[in-house]
Formats: C-alpha cells, structure tokens, sequence
C-alpha cells in the first residue's frame, strides 16, 4: 500500500468539529475520520516542534536519542534508518513537501530552507516558501502590545492576519497544490508512494486569506475557555507555561481575537487537506493507500491561560490522530496512543519489516478493534520545563525534574478532565504518587536501555 502522511503543526484536537468542537469548522478532516479510525487519546512524545518530530521520525523517545532541541537526530542514530527511510529502503517513492523534519515557522518558510532535513530519507523534497506575517492584509500583533502601538512583527510571535489574495499566496496553499501534483504523478507509477505533507498551519503567526478569517468574526463572539480562581495556586512554578495570558499582556479583547485567527488558520489548514484527499480519490489510489493526518503536538487556547505549546496539560500534549487504512472499518478509539507508533505500525500494514530498535509499537490490533488496548501508559516530555507526563487510562501524572524537586502534578482525569485540581499534595493520594515515581524512573531506564545507549539526561 501507498502512505499519505499529512502533519499539522500546533494544532490542538480541541480546534475540530470532528474532536467536539462546535464553532470551528473542519469538513474535510470530520471526511476523513468518518473514513478511518479517530483516536481520541492520542499523545505526542515532546510537546514542541523539534523534539517531536525527531522522535517519530527516528523512532526513539527524546530521552533515547538527546535530540531536545531544533535539530535533526541523525548524528545520534547513525545509519538506521529514519520512519520514510525505511519505506525508501523498500522500494518506495519516499518525497517530503514542506515541513516534517523540524524547520523554523516563520523563519524557515520565509526562506524557504530545508531546516534540519535529513535528505537521505527522500527521493525528493520540495519546499513551500511564504510571505508569513509579511503576507499584505489586516494584521494586528496581539502579544506584549497592550496599548496596540506595536506593529505587526515576526518570530514565535502571536499575530493574526487577514491576508488578500488566494490560497497559492501561502506556504499551504503551494504545499497542497505540490501533493496534488506528486499524487498525479506517481498514482500509476512502478513503485509505491510514501509522501509526506507538512503544514504549518495553524503555528503562528494566524495567517490566512480573509475569506477563512470572517467565519470567525466578530471577535468578541468567540468563547475563552473557563477560568478558575486560583488555578495556579497548585501548579509547580516550573508547570506554569512559557506563555501566559498575564506575560503575553493580552486582554481580553486580544485573547478573543487570537482564538478567532487561531480557527481561521485551522480552517485554511482543512482546506488544503481537502484538496490533497480529493486528488488521492481522483487518482484511482484511495484503496490502496493508508491516510494519516495528526500533529506534532497539541496547543493551549487560554486553558489555566496558558496559549501555545510546551505544557504538559491535556491540550498541550494530546494530538488529533486520524488513520485510515483500506479496508478497514471507520471507528472511535478511545485507548491510548502515540506518534512513536506510527513508524512501526506503517511499516507492519505494508508489510515490511519492523526493526526491534523501534520504541512506538505496531497499533494495528486498535485498527482492528478500537476496544482494544496496546498501551497501559504513553510517555511525553517537555524538556524545555524538565518535565515528563505519564499518562494513564485514569490518571494523568506530571513531575518536574527526575528527582521530582520542580513538582509533581497529579490529575483524575474520569473526575477532573480540565486538570483543576492536582492531587498530588492530598494524602489520600500519597500512594499514588509514589507508585507513579517508581514507573516513571522505571519507563525512563527502559527508555535509556537501547542500542544507541546515548542515554538524554534533561
């Protein structure tokens, strides 16, 4: 079978119609997983960029390879071969359109740079450069602009533009139009396709062309989520985010209006997905393909008001994750799942070899049954905050530092799945915590027993 992987970036499962959300509007996403199978506790393995997709790609967890950082992890792994490496090694016609390997937004698709690439995974690789904040329009820089003097600026930068002009103006607008083309051209070739499709929406800055952005419009008809009082009075200092609605200096007004340009990009994202789906089952490969669409992690929308990535939280952490594999039932999954498994259960589907060194596991009886259960526990990381999540059926455990002395975090998420009231300081759940300090250094010694014994030590 072919592979048509498409990755989102910062997008949260919380932004989708077809994860819940009933303001903004996902068509062509709510398609496809009524076509596969939707996981509904799906996670990713770091909660940003360059961690996340070195993880996944390599098929070790951060805390495996060292790779914590912006970079690629091929120093670390040497020779073996990377997730679309293997499928190149196969036989396959592997090519990468924009970004997968970590590449800087919106540094990089200004640029139009390959990042940290690692070109031995590809036949061939295509970027997609774009304006970005630059893009002509409205624009309003919401963040650290408190008297709206600030002018629309760049970097990891909270900014919304309503931009002129067509989706081919945009780095997403080209990367789809690229897909459809590979897609035409290899639907009949000699070899089968691994392609990969990388978005950079709805990263910031929230760009897009204005016809997306006023579905969303006026901005103070958007909803924040609820506040708690006192929320961060039981959050290890370590666990409040790099990003909050207090450092960012956003009112209310902005915080309403990011919410809003963050829906805009996502529905600019489903767009463009619908029109690499509508060129897969134009080209007769439909049933011979594997779909799968998800995130590099997840993004706060002011939940504990918190915005972007980073967090350990729910919304930080979990990813949208969609499969669909021909002939196979559509289906919602609850049990749990994470990036590093897509490696292996691909490479299981077609028929390949699965290398032992691999750290995710082969999926595949989920696909089968959604009842089903390959995972008691997924762990995720945040080494910007020293800090590890391990997430349960019921529980989801955060401790900062290995010794636990930046904190520990610990939620009901059956009672308590906004995460308001952390346990971990009750004595009646004392226990509990302690039986999560034991699997957590446990996890990370079998993480750290592998063959490159690199062994990450944040």
């Amino acid at each position: 079978m072919n592979v048509l992987f498409i990755i989102s970036d910062d997008l949260t499962p919380t932004a989708l119609s077809c994860y819940g959300n009933t303001v903004c509007q996902t068509p062509n996403l709510d398609r496809l997983a009524g076509e596969g199978t939707r996981f509904t506790r799906a996670y990713c393995n770091a909660t940003y960029c360059g961690p996340s997709r070195a993880s996944f790609l390599s098929g070790y967890y951060p805390h495996a390879t060292g790779v914590f950082g912006y970079v690629s992890p091929r120093p670390q792994i040497g020779e073996r071969a990377m997730w679309p490496q293997h499928f190149k090694d196969h036989g396959y016609y592997t090519a990468r359109v924009s970004k997968i390997f970590h590449m800087g937004v919106p540094g990089g698709i200004e640029e139009g740079s390959d990042g940290a690439d690692d070109p031995i995974s590809w036949n061939e690789r295509f970027n997609s450069p774009g304006p970005e904040w630059k893009a002509p329009g409205d624009g309003e820089t919401l963040e650290g602009n408190p008297d709206g003097k600030r002018p629309v600026v760049g970097g990891n930068t909270f900014v919304v533009v309503e931009a002129d002009g067509d989706d081919l103006v945009h780095s997403d607008g080209k990367t789809a139009a690229k897909a459809v083309e590979l897609i035409q051209t290899h639907a009949n070739a000699d070899k089968p396709f691994f392609l990969a499709v990388g978005f950079v929406r709805p990263h910031v800055p929230f760009v897009a062309p204005r016809k997306y952005m006023e579905n969303y419009k006026p901005d103070d008809q958007q909803q924040l989520p609820p506040k708690v009082p006192g929320d961060w009075d039981d959050i290890p200092k370590m666990g409040i985010n790099y990003k909050t609605s207090r450092n960012m200096k956003m009112d209310v007004r902005q915080q309403k209006k990011a919410v809003g340009g963050y829906y805009g990009a996502v529905s600019f994202l489903d767009a463009q997905v619908g029109k690499v789906l509508d060129a897969l089952e134009a080209s007769g490969q439909a049933d011979n393909t594997i779909v799968i669409f998800t995130s590099d992690h997840g993004f706060h929308l002011g939940q504990h008001d918190f915005w972007a990535k980073v967090s350990l939280h729910e919304e930080s952490a979990s990813v949208p994750l969609i499969i669909k594999v021909p002939g196979m039932k559509p289906a919602v999954c609850d049990s749990l799942t994470q990036l590093l498994d897509l490696y292996p259960t691909t490479a299981a589907l077609c028929g390949l070899n699965v290398p032992e060194r691999l750290q995710g596991k082969d999926i595949t009886p989920l696909l089968k049954d959604p009842k089903a259960t390959v995972h008691d526990e997924v762990l995720n990381v945040s080494p910007m905050q020293k800090g590890f999540l391990l997430r349960t059926d019921k529980w989801a455990f955060i401790q900062y530092q290995e010794n636990g002395k930046g904190g520990i975090e610990l939620f009901d998420m059956e009672k308590d799945p906004g995460q308001f009231r952390n346990l971990a300081g009750d004595p009646d759940h004392a226990k509990i915590v302690a039986e999560f300090q034991q699997r957590l250094a446990k996890k990370l010694q079998e993480v750290r027993q592998n063959d490159l014994e690199l062994g990450g030590k944040k």
